[in-house]
């Protein structure tokens, strides 16, 4: 049979591949078949991960939020493996504060890479993955965005980081409604509390059993079990699904 999620043959950029969600997302790509081009701050992250899988990943350090950064990634990826076929945009930060208390540079540094930073590489390989589909290539790629249930249900002391990753869901929407003619696939996986360094502070022992109270399952989420979304919907399998927000959760926002 078939594996309906196989990645054989993509070549996928990951941004924010350093550690975390946007490291396994990498490490289950290549296991499923793909090239990986993944991206970071952390230069001796991402170089790390490139020499560990040989000639299925290249390294690229740099700020998702700098205009420069995309598209030279996209025409590496073209002059070393011929193009590319899929997106994840993961690249994240918080810089948590109450709304009184928050200085303009914490909302600024948050907004840059989480929106502006993923703008610009939706930006950028779409619009290769969009001359492509004109020249006749059928289905030439898909995009995930990578969102988090407090952009559907806010967050107490960090507003930055929940306006952007509602406006993450908005983007989403948007580049389905414009691409979708051209079979280029853009939807959202949202998190809820993933066993990640970024989700340390509501792990640890002041919030920790609120928190947990709030997931039907009773547990954190692995990185693993969260990426397997983000593999599928980066496959054939998904197909015809289009400008959707996932939710990959235990049930910690449950909505219609």
């Amino acid at each position: 049979m078939k594996n309906l999620v196989s990645l054989e043959g993509k070549r996928i950029i990951v941004t924010g591949a350093g550690q975390g969600i946007g490291r396994a997302a990498a490490e289950m790509a290549i296991g499923l078949g793909a090239k990986v081009a993944a991206v970071d701050l952390n230069e001796a992250a991402v170089q790390d991960f490139a020499a560990a899988h040989g000639d299925a990943a290249m390294g690229i350090a740099g700020n998702v939020a700098e205009p420069d950064l995309a598209p030279a990634v996209v025409q590496r990826m073209v002059g070393e493996w011929g193009g590319v076929d899929g997106l994840v945009n993961n690249a994240g930060i918080t810089r948590p504060a109450m709304i009184h208390k928050m200085a303009i540079e914490q909302w600024r540094d948050v907004i840059d890479v989480h929106l502006t930073g993923s703008y610009l590489f939706l930006q950028a390989v779409g619009s290769h993955l969009l001359q492509r589909a004109k020249d006749g290539e059928q289905a030439p790629g898909a995009i995930v965005n990578v969102s988090s249930d407090a952009g559907k249900r806010g967050s107490i002391g960090q507003i930055n980081y929940a306006t952007a990753k509602a406006g993450l869901m908005g983007m989403t929407m948007s580049a389905a409604r414009e691409w979708a003619k051209f079979e280029i696939r853009t939807n959202t996986v949202c998190f809820g509390v993933v066993e990640t360094p970024m989700t340390e502070v509501v792990r640890g022992e002041k919030f920790r059993d609120n928190t947990l109270a709030q997931i039907p399952m009773g547990r954190w989420s692995q990185p693993d079990e969260a990426v397997s979304m983000i593999c599928y919907l980066l496959s054939d399998a998904a197909s015809y699904v289009i400008g959707q927000h996932i939710s990959v959760n235990g049930g910690y926002h449950i909505s219609t």
